[in-house]
């Protein structure tokens, strides 16, 4: 472009030509309007600022992910355009100083979607001299999302490393103290039923309580502490069940179903704990909704895991709704609750294993979601803001039950292969 616009002027003052000058602006046009297009083609945000700070050009890329406030843009500093306060202190205070600025992260609101935003700032200098500010956004949410879900599945890999060492030091041992608890409690009802025989005076009446006192009482706290261990005994072994299910690989028994109706019994399963817990189930079903593939009885657990986390956010009752909705070739389920939702510190880390914020949580429920929905090709993402709520929403394939074929003429059809002509062998 400076060799046109050098041409042009030697032109000028050599010659008084309109055409040929007019050529040539007409192709300096063509260079700038290709320059635009570039910029405005890239999946990045860019802004130039002057060497006061002001905004010369700006992408259509970064007028989609700033939310800028003004169309009118001539002599104003940059960060007065900018709606997001935190954003727009960041620029005023980078700007200002003149340094350069590499990948600084900033979550935002997108057209009312929440997205993570890096951006950096880099000087622009010509002739050992800064002349502006070239400013780089880039959008960074799905990355995000995939190094969270990259993370987990790498969590889940590790865990089947330690899967036959937990199976035999644990649940063998877990087995053995069961079966001599059950022995203990035999051998002391025995006892307790031979002093009872020699001390009948001492055995205490069903239908009168006098308070525990003597050798009555110590059976009693015998009784109490053997329940506690008994207990103590069952989560332990309930968490190895977790554990080994969730590391060893599933054999999914797939079946084509109305996933709908899944739903609906879904419901009238849960309706009594529901009730019970003040939380209303509203179901919002895509009539449309084609047949699924899918395993009633693993789906059926990672439902009832979501759902049941679900009442416990909501301790003073509120509703869920499971809606579902067709979006291009997948089924999308999502699993909407009023409860106290989930910090933004903690959204990455809920499918980790071993992470509950709950005090008897074993860690492994959402794991166990996560592992289900994978194994069904699906995916699984949550979005939740404190005090208002957490969605669940999974994505499941739509079978592809057709062959798409390409007939003469280039035109698609959709054929069934059950109306293709057999072929004959030959004689």
């Amino acid at each position: 472009m400076k060799q046109i616009v050098r041409h042009l002027l030697q032109i000028i003052a050599k010659l008084n030509n309109s055409d040929q000058i007019q050529g040539y602006f007409l192709s300096l046009i063509d260079d700038i309007e290709r320059l635009g297009t570039v910029l405005d083609s890239l999946a990045e945000g860019i802004l130039v600022c002057d060497s006061e700070h002001n905004l010369i050009l700006a992408n259509k890329f970064s007028e989609r992910l700033l939310p800028l406030s003004r169309t009118e843009r001539e002599d104003v500093w940059v960060w007065k355009l900018i709606d997001d306060n935190e954003i727009a202190a960041f620029l005023k205070t980078a700007l200002l100083s003149g340094d350069r600025v590499d990948e600084r992260e900033f979550e935002t609101e997108v057209k009312g979607t929440r997205r993570l935003l890096s951006i950096s700032i880099f000087p622009l200098v010509k002739d050992y001299q800064i002349t502006g500010s070239l400013v780089h956004i880039n959008d960074i949410t799905e990355k995000r999302k995939k190094e969270a879900r990259m993370r987990q599945i790498e969590s889940l890999a590790s865990l089947t490393t330690l899967a036959a060492g937990v199976a035999h030091e644990i649940k063998n041992p877990l087995g053995s103290i069961s079966i001599h608890i059950q022995l203990l409690q035999k051998a002391f009802s025995k006892n307790e039923e031979l002093y009872y025989l020699s001390h009948p005076e001492d055995r205490p009446d069903p239908n009168f309580s006098h308070g525990e006192k003597g050798p009555v009482a110590y059976f009693s706290m015998f009784h109490r502490y053997i329940d506690v261990i008994n207990e103590e005994i069952d989560r332990l072994n309930h968490i190895v069940v977790d554990f080994l299910f969730a590391v060893r690989p599933m054999t999914l028994n797939l079946k084509e179903s109305n996933f709908n109706n899944f739903l609906q019994e879904i419901a009238e399963f849960t309706a009594y704990e529901l009730s019970d817990a003040q939380v209303d189930l509203e179901l919002d079903l895509d009539e449309k909704l084609p047949l699924l593939d899918f395993d009633e009885q693993l789906m059926k657990q990672a439902l009832l895991n979501l759902i049941q986390n679900a009442v416990a956010a909501m301790t003073e009752g509120g509703k869920i709704i499971l809606k579902t909705e067709k979006k291009d070739n997948e089924a999308i389920l999502s699993v909407i609750d009023t409860g106290a939702g989930i910090p933004d510190k903690n959204l990455a880390k809920i499918f980790e294993p071993y992470f509950s914020t709950k005090e008897r949580g074993s860690g492994l429920g959402l794991t166990l979601v996560f592992k289900i929905i994978r194994e069904h090709r699906g995916e699984i993402n949550v979005t939740s803001k404190e005090g208002e709520g957490t969605c669940f929403t999974i994505a499941l394939p739509i079978p592809q039950r057709d062959r798409r074929l390409l007939p003469s003429g280039g035109e698609l059809r959709d054929a069934s292969l059950a109306t293709l002509p057999a072929v004959r062998p030959a004689e």
